[in-house]
């Protein structure tokens, strides 16, 4: 009679597998890149004390410009209807004109110095027309910077043009003293004064 052979069962040996899923997971973990959302880069003003009254604030109207956007997405600048979302852009000018007045037009600012740009919002605006509006304000202020040192900066950069003046300040590298210098030249006697203003409540 044949003997019957005993056939054992034919199994993988996963005793590494373990170990292999831990360093392939370290692997990932160290050379993986994070996107780092850094959101909008502003300085913000200190929290006040509760136990002192506010500041007194006394400024003159005409130094103000004043943009409000509602619930709704619509803009109303220095009092007027504006428009929305597509409109943003017709900021720009209007921004420039009126830190640039030196007191000629009596309808806007005294001076570089005392202009102040408002931007109030309402709790619904949505976050693209706040973003839209704000890129407008800081690309006014950077675009005015290029302009006063165009001919520094086009000779420091020759490959450059006059429509990329403002990108060009913005991008400054500080760390340079050379450069420092340039930046701190072209915002000498023009403060980018932007005031954000709490929002309102949802249809005030």
């Amino acid at each position: 009679m044949a003997r019957s052979k005993n056939k054992g069962s034919q199994e993988v040996n996963a005793g590494s597998m373990a170990d292999i899923a831990f360093l392939l997971l370290i692997f990932f973990l160290v050379t993986t890149t994070i996107a780092n959302d850094k959101g909008i880069l502003m300085i913000l003003p200190p929290k006040p004390d509760p136990n002192e009254p506010p500041p007194d604030i006394t400024k003159n109207q005409r130094n103000i410009f004043k943009i409000l956007a509602n619930s709704r997405d619509k803009l109303l600048v220095e009092d007027e209807p504006f428009g929305d979302i597509n409109d943003v852009r017709k900021l720009r000018p209007m921004i420039k004109e009126f830190v640039l007045n030196y007191g000629r037009n009596p309808n806007l600012s005294d001076s570089p110095k005392d202009a102040v740009v408002s931007f109030k919002t309402d709790r619904g605006t949505s976050y693209e027309l706040f973003v839209g509006v704000l890129d407008e304000l800081q690309g006014s202020y950077n675009e005015i910077y290029g302009e006063r040192i165009a001919t520094e900066l086009l000779n420091y950069f020759p490959d450059a043009t006059r429509a990329d003046l403002a990108d060009l300040f913005r991008n400054l590298d500080k760390k340079d003293p050379a450069l420092k210098a340039l930046y701190e030249k072209a915002r000498e006697g023009i403060p980018r004064q932007i005031s954000i203003a709490e929002p309102s409540k949802i249809g005030e």
